[in-house]
């Protein structure tokens, strides 16, 4: 089954330094129907303005996955870490049994990130933290995975989550078959472009989400990059 639900039914919010898309659920927006995709719980597609950013705040419980797409975010939490995400980066932090950190574009140019975040495999984790350069942004006609739980994959930032997150990037009339299990289920967010998900059309901005496939084609009908995220599919609300 592939569900399409358009760009503009995303939750839009705005301050004098954040504009935000929410995919789910999340902060001021709520909507029981629109709560989680099997264990992805928050997916927030984010612009910082110069020389601003979210204040020290806490977390747990959560894996907090950071994709940076254009621009850098400086990183600081009570772990002691104090790092700068550019894009290419990916960035990981197992919130745990209690986390506080803030992030901070502290540049003089827009920044675009994503913020997913995953329930864990169990709760009571030690807090953590990971970063690494996977230089997803030079991907051709591929998918590039970033951060997993699942160890069949090597090389990508870990994460306490039975899920994957790839990012793709397709010529146009490219393909790529995704093969898949009808206990999982897959959501595609379209950065740019427009595709076709076993038949489905997406937009710019765009998601398609998908249960009960073993397999999924997606073709570029313009030239596309998105965000794919594989989740084993328990009680997924949508």
């Amino acid at each position: 089954m592939v569900k399409l639900i358009n760009a503009e039914d995303r939750h839009f919010s705005s301050t004098d330094w954040l504009r935000s898309h929410y995919l789910f659920s999340f902060a001021d927006y709520y909507d029981p129907g629109n709560t989680h995709f099997g264990p992805l719980r928050v997916f927030n597609d984010d612009y910082l303005a110069p020389n601003s950013g979210f204040p020290q705040h806490p977390h747990s419980e959560m894996e907090i996955i950071t994709i940076v797409l254009d621009g850098e975010v400086t990183h600081e939490d009570s772990l002691g870490n104090n790092t700068v995400i550019k894009a290419g980066d990916v960035q990981r932090m197992t919130a745990g049994i209690g986390i506080t950190h803030k992030e901070t574009n502290n540049s003089d140019k827009d920044l675009h990130l994503l913020q997913l975040w995953f329930n864990t495999n169990k709760p009571g984790l030690n807090p953590s933290y990971e970063q690494k350069n996977i230089d997803f942004t030079d991907a051709k006609n591929e998918l590039i995975p970033l951060v997993t739980g699942q160890k069949v994959l090597e090389d990508v930032v870990f994460m306490n989550s039975n899920s994957t997150v790839y990012f793709g990037r397709l010529k146009k009339d490219k393909e790529i078959d995704f093969k898949t299990f009808p206990i999982r289920g897959t959501l595609i967010y379209l950065l740019e472009g427009e595709l076709f998900a076993n038949g489905m059309q997406a937009t710019t901005n765009d998601q398609l989400r998908i249960d009960e496939e073993s397999a999924i084609l997606i073709r570029a009908s313009q030239d596309s990059s998105f965000i794919l995220v594989d989740v084993p599919a328990v009680e997924a609300n949508y």
